[in-house]
């Protein structure tokens, strides 16, 4: 989604300090400073006008003075666990020891939490939620929905860059 908003007329805040690699070979459109907002949200002055990719919990810590549209991307538990662990093996680090069921429990609290967050705070957060194997498999609708939100994209530019062949850890696999 960040590639798409990216290349359909809205520039990304990032800094390539996270690298492409093998599981993401098109980089990670990250912002390091977004880790430390709920420290140091200076940052945000930098993002304005910017799509800025954020891990949802951080959307707890963004300051209510400011105003933010989200698109909040919903991707199958299994497969978000699936993709870190991979990623995790590959760096030689541990998946930890938490049992997938509970992980999954955890996850879909804290996502729970973030929309009820965002929710609450209707004057500051106007947000629209996406599938994650929707937009890869039929890109164009979604590229429009985020486009009307977003007040106006590149459609066909947001659709060309969807790329099916790196939506690799599929729930089905």
């Amino acid at each position: 989604m960040m590639q798409m908003i990216d290349q359909g007329g809205i520039p990304a805040l990032v800094d390539d300090v996270r690298a492409a690699d093998p599981d993401n070979p098109r980089g990670y459109y990250e912002f390091e400073p977004v880790k430390k907002t709920k420290d140091d949200s200076m940052w945000i002055h930098q993002g304005i006008g910017k799509v800025v990719k954020m891990v949802h919990l951080l959307l707890l810590d963004l300051p209510l003075v400011h105003e933010y549209r989200v698109v909040f991307m919903r991707r199958n538990l299994e497969e978000v666990v699936r993709s870190q662990n991979i990623m995790l093996e590959r760096h030689g680090k541990s998946t930890g020891d938490m049992p997938v069921e509970r992980l999954h429990s955890v996850f879909r609290a804290q996502v729970h939490k973030v929309l009820e967050h965002m929710r609450g705070h209707a004057d500051h957060f106007r947000f629209i939620e996406m599938d994650y194997p929707g937009v890869i498999n039929d890109p164009r609708p979604h590229a429009e929905q985020v486009s009307a939100f977003l007040d106006g994209l590149d459609v066909g530019a947001m659709q060309a860059v969807v790329d099916a062949s790196l939506y690799r850890n599929r729930a089905s696999d």
